[in-house]
């Protein structure tokens, strides 16, 4: 499953871009079914574009099982897997060939994200033994405007247990409450049944379909577009208006 990260994706750089800060909590960039374009936990990682300042990635619990947490060059074996995925390389920045020098520049571009201010990139990791399996961003290029979108991928592995709506509803509470983001919004593809069964059970509300909204792999493709404001009511139990 996988969301389409943020609906202007980043040039497909195989090189790496800025070397920032390597440390875990210091930069960070964005799961699951192919989809949040909204879904396949979407790579959440096309780019967001710049933003105004640097960004500190926090590590926020997913509930009792998972770590949403910034990047680490010690997950290579997650963009490894993930590259194996046919949907996942072609709506993030993902590399479609592996190899260590794309996966390395990769994770590089992650922490340029958070360095830059374009958005919160995280990496989902099981906590039993932190195995990543996954990937979640914030993108903020939109904030002026009073909005934020929101991209995740998870590799095969890890689909179907529950994962992505823990993460998405960790980071929609999180940037709805703790940053007091006005309107958060996703895209997933209107054949992804699963992530939009996720953006739902999180609280986002389909708003309509935009045609020919981006380019996946050699098409222009539809995307369902799907809001969620901070006076919306509740995400899981919680009151959605930020304090």
């Amino acid at each position: 499953m996988a969301a389409a990260p943020d609906p202007a994706p980043e040039p497909r750089d195989p090189g790496a871009r800025a070397d920032p800060v390597g440390a875990p909590g210091a930069r960070a960039d964005p799961v699951g079914a192919p989809g949040a374009r909204a879904d396949p936990a979407a790579d959440a990682d096309r780019d967001p574009g710049p933003g105004p300042t640097p960004l500190t990635v926090p590590s926020l619990s997913a509930g009792a099982g998972f770590v949403l947490r910034p990047w680490e060059m010690s997950d290579l074996p997650l963009v490894r897997e993930a590259s194996r995925d046919p949907y996942i390389p072609l709506i993030t920045t993902v590399p479609a060939t592996y190899s260590e020098a794309a996966a390395e520049a990769f994770v590089r571009r992650q922490w340029e994200r958070a360095a830059t201010g374009a958005g919160y990139p995280f990496a989902i990791v099981r906590s039993r033994d932190r195995r990543p399996v996954g990937a979640i961003g914030l993108w903020l290029r939109e904030l002026p405007a009073g909005r934020a979108s929101l991209g995740y991928w998870l590799v095969p592995s890890a689909r179907g247990q529950g994962i992505a709506s823990a993460a998405l509803r960790t980071v929609t509470e999180w940037a709805l409450h703790d940053l007091g983001i006005p309107r958060l919004q996703l895209c997933v593809e209107p054949w992804n049944t699963a992530s939009a069964r996720i953006a739902e059970k999180c609280g986002f509300r389909r708003e309509g379909l935009l045609r020919g909204w981006q380019q996946v792999g050699d098409q222009r493709r539809d995307m369902v577009v799907y809001g969620l404001l901070n006076t919306d009511g509740s995400v899981d139990g919680r009151a959605a208006t930020a304090n």
